[in-house]
Order: C-alpha cells, then structure tokens, then sequence
C-alpha cells in the first residue's frame, strides 16, 4: 500500500534505534523527508544515514543529549523546532522515547521524578512544539503507551502510571486540535524485541545452554506470565509500520485512539 508520504515531512523522537527507528525507516521507504532525534549524536547520525540509503527523500539526525534527553529543559523544542525549519514545515511527529521506570512502586521521590520527565514529560513537551507547525495545514501525532497500562503490574508501576499520562494527554490532543485538522493516536506495544529483549534472548540461551529459538518466549511465558496468543514477542518493524501508517493520510479518519499491538496478551 502507498502510504503518500512521499515528500512529506517527518520527525521522529526516539528515532535512532527500536520502534522510533523502525517508523522512520518505514517511512523513508515510502519517500518522506525524516528528521530522527537521538540521544546519541554517533548512533543518530547512523540511522539518519540507514534512511538516506533506504530512499528518504531527505534524512539527518538531531541529539537531545541534555540531561532528561527530549524531557529537559528547552531540548524538545529546540529539536522540533530544528527540524521544522530544515523541512519547511512539518506533516506529523512521532514519540517513541519514554523507556525507564521498570520497577515496583516504592522507589523514592526523585525515582518517580525521573521517570515522569522521561516518560511523560518528553512526550509533552515534544508534542507541544509540535503543534504550531501541525496546525498550519493539518498534521498528525503518534505517541507510545504500553499495553500494561490496561493492566497494571506492581512490579512495574512507575512507568505503566506515566504511560498511562501519555495515552490521556494524546486523546486530550485529538479533542483541542481536530478543528485544525491534527489527528492524534496513541500506540500500546506489548513485549517488542529491541535491543533489550534481543540480548535477553542470546543471554538466556547461553546460560540455560538451550537454542535461542525460543529461550526468550520461555522467559516470557514460565517467569514473566505473559500469555501471548501469537506466542511471541513483537517485531520493531512491526510496530513501526502501524506507526507510520497512523501519520499517514491513509489514516485520515482515525484520531483519538488507542491501539494495542501485543501479540494478545493477557496477564
């Protein structure tokens, strides 16, 4: 399917590895001009070259390496604002950072304080620089949650409660801007297979001596309890072609939504 995003212009926030990287890649695919923004300049850089091979009709990369990453300070709309003036505007963004808070509840104040500015807080402040260049011709925003705020886990309280900040904020989104023509939808992956999870699974395998085929689908179903009806965990591209499918045009009536993509699973 033609995406018709070719030309369009793009940023992706936490687009340098994993499901950011995955989206943009996509995208440039289909012949977008991509900004990717990374914490890491080396990294970034990288992947803003992967695009450029893969037929971006334009592709660079942008660092948010402040403390707090895009969730500090002025980083966000320093960031958004850099590439909106290289791109001429801007058709949509997408939000894919907001990674800590894996832990119980009871960590102390400047814990939670952490995880608020790199989960929620660098999503905002992302969007919100956003905004001024979506509503000058309609644009669209992809935020990312996590399946577990459905079903929150005490093990991992901290970033479920902030991601589930990020799913009310984008539908706050979806409200205030529609008469402007600016969609808003927030994804919900499940247990994606990004660099964490990959060397879990080689690390597994070599510990327990067994075949990394399915070593971390053990894991996920005898310790974690995860009941996946597909029995695995997810692809990046997998989650990064429904996020570039959700800033395209051929999304143009979805907005306001919230969309699981975890395989089926149950607690």
């Amino acid at each position: 399917m033609d995406l018709l995003v070719k030309d369009k212009a793009y940023v992706v926030v936490g687009g340098s590895a994993g499901m950011g990287f995955a989206a943009a890649r996509q995208l440039a695919e289909e012949g977008a001009r991509v900004a990717v923004v990374g914490r890491g300049r080396e990294r970034a850089e990288a992947a803003a070259t992967a695009l450029t091979e893969a037929g971006a009709g334009d592709a660079f990369a942008l660092t948010a390496d402040a403390a707090g990453g895009v969730g500090g300070g002025a980083a966000a709309g320093d960031v958004v604002t850099a590439a909106a003036e290289r791109l001429g505007g801007l058709d949509g963004i997408a939000v894919t950072t907001g990674l800590i808070g894996h832990e119980p509840f009871d960590v102390d104040d400047e814990r939670w304080t952490e995880v608020f500015q790199d989960v929620l807080l660098g999503t905002v402040r992302s969007v919100q620089a956003a905004l001024p260049f979506l509503e000058r011709g309609g644009g669209t925003v992809v935020t990312t949650a996590a399946y577990g705020i459905r079903s929150p886990a005490i093990a991992r309280l901290p970033y479920a409660s902030l991601k589930s900040g990020v799913a009310t904020f984008t539908k706050g989104i979806a409200k205030a801007y529609g008469h402007a023509g600016v969609r808003a939808n927030c994804v919900c992956p499940g247990a994606i297979e990004t660099g964490g999870l990959a060397r879990l699974r080689r690390r597994v395998a070599e510990e327990r001596g067994i075949p990394a085929e399915g070593a971390l689908e053990k894991v996920m179903l005898e310790e974690w309890h995860m009941d996946v009806a597909l029995g695995r965990p997810g692809r990046p591209s997998e989650v990064g072609e429904l996020i570039a499918f959700l800033l395209s045009p051929r999304a143009g009536y979805l907005t306001g939504a919230l969309i699981n993509i975890d395989g089926g699973t149950d607690f």
